[in-house]
């Protein structure tokens, strides 16, 4: 068993990937044609955006929108990077919001974290060990 795919279910496929090309450097693997989901690339895990129309037909009972929760979801997205400090101010320049700011964590790290437009939570942080 290995982990494939991290899917995030957020309104625009298009916006979130645009977003997360411009804010971190990210390549677009691809986009539907429907628009309703898309993929970019992440290295051997696939970081995925489904539509949230498509996240209604897998739960009929219905799923929590990150973009219209008051506080960010209990999951992250963790992005390794050498320049925390540039990745968080480049995500804040491309309209994430900032809920902690880089700081360094007593193991070594840096860290911080940003809630994309989308309402993805988002750690960006240096190599553990790093």
């Amino acid at each position: 068993m290995k982990l494939g795919y991290t899917i995030v279910y957020v309104e625009s496929v298009a916006k979130s990937l645009e977003f997360f090309e411009s804010a971190f450097g990210l390549k677009r693997r691809f986009l539907h044609e429907s628009g309703t989901y898309g993929e970019l690339e992440t290295g051997e895990t696939t970081l995925a955006f489904a539509a949230h129309e498509l996240g209604d037909l897998n739960f009929p009972g219905g799923h929590v929108r990150a973009d219209q929760s008051a506080q960010p979801l209990g999951m992250e997205i963790g992005l390794v990077t050498d320049d925390v400090d540039k990745a968080h101010q480049q995500a804040i320049n491309h309209g994430a919001v900032e809920l902690a700011a880089p700081a360094s964590r007593p193991w070594g790290q840096v860290v911080s974290y940003v809630r994309a437009p989308d309402g993805t939570l988002v750690e960006l942080c240096t190599p553990v060990g790093g």
